[in-house]
């Protein structure tokens, strides 16, 4: 039996089953080594989309740098066996500059590079991250950090963006309209969890603000908005302003809608308000979907 110099790395190695290298018949250089992905002949179907999915990289949402976990894909010609992939991480590297920058612009700036990269004739990203923004308490003014999750949605193909859209997903209070209506006093409330998927029109110019004119349509039709710091005198605003709004899911969907009804730029828009109940074992739920 083989004895190795266990006072090295390389000999430690040896000891627990590590073997030397073979002496290969293959190319070692890339220029030397075959391409299957870049076969060229008839594969019987052009493919809609093809492409990573779970890419986690850092991302700027206004000013804030987060993480984001991005969907990339592209389009593959009938003629072709496979996309190159690796061309996938060289287009988002070219775009990075200390985080890739979370506005439609920059991601159809990305995605034309990406579709250039790989001579396809669309591309498509979809990116979720976390938004940070300011926000101030009802009554003492206190000044933190809120947040709410947003997925960004957009495809291009050719010289046009054929899918833009903008998820947001924001908690709030509710406060059962049931409960206020049957008790001799108070009411049960839980944490909403409103999610809406608004379809942006393509051609329409976006306004600065155009995420916060979505979270207040989702966050003002509650019961209350979430602070991150409430002192006294907030806390007691904010539960006589649930208890003066009581809210069914039903309610809150329709509510908000008739906010996004209104919004030009929007092509359409779902809604989903879900109760984690307090007094349940059980969720609530309603779902809303429009389309001008």
């Amino acid at each position: 039996m083989t004895e190795f110099d266990l006072s090295t790395r390389e000999g430690r190695w040896k000891h627990f089953g590590s073997v030397d290298p073979i002496k290969g018949t293959k190319p070692t250089t890339k220029s030397e080594m075959p391409d299957l992905q870049s076969t060229h002949k008839n594969f019987l179907f052009e493919i809609e989309e093809v492409g990573i999915k779970n890419l986690t990289y850092p991302v700027l949402i206004d000013q804030y740098q987060t993480a984001g976990t991005f969907s990339f894909s592209t389009s593959l010609n009938q003629d072709e066996k496979g996309i190159n992939m690796s061309r996938i991480l060289e287009s988002v590297e070219a775009e990075y500059d200390n985080g890739i920058r979370l506005e439609f612009d920059a991601l159809t700036k990305l995605l034309n590079r990406l579709k250039s990269n790989m001579e396809q004739h669309s591309a498509g990203v979809d990116v979720s991250g976390k938004w940070f923004f300011d926000r101030v308490s009802p009554v003492t003014n206190i000044k933190a950090l809120g947040s709410a999750d947003v997925t960004y949605g957009l495809s291009v193909n050719e010289d046009d963006v054929t899918r833009k859209e903008l998820t947001i997903e924001a908690a709030v209070t509710t406060l059962c309209p049931c409960s206020k209506e049957i008790s001799e006093y108070s009411a049960h409330n839980q944490r909403g969890m409103i999610t809406v998927k608004s379809y942006l029109n393509p051609e329409a110019n976006l306004p600065e603000d155009y995420k916060e004119i979505l979270l207040d349509a989702m966050e003002a039709n509650a019961s209350s908005i979430l602070y991150p710091i409430l002192k006294r005198p907030d806390e007691k605003r904010v539960t006589e302003r649930a208890y003066e709004n009581p809210r069914f899911v039903e309610d809150l969907i329709r509510l908000i809608a008739a906010d996004l009804v209104e919004i030009d730029w929007l092509d359409g828009f779902d809604i989903e308000c879900r109760n984690e109940e307090s007094i349940h074992q059980h969720d609530a739920f309603a779902k809303l979907r429009y389309r001008k």
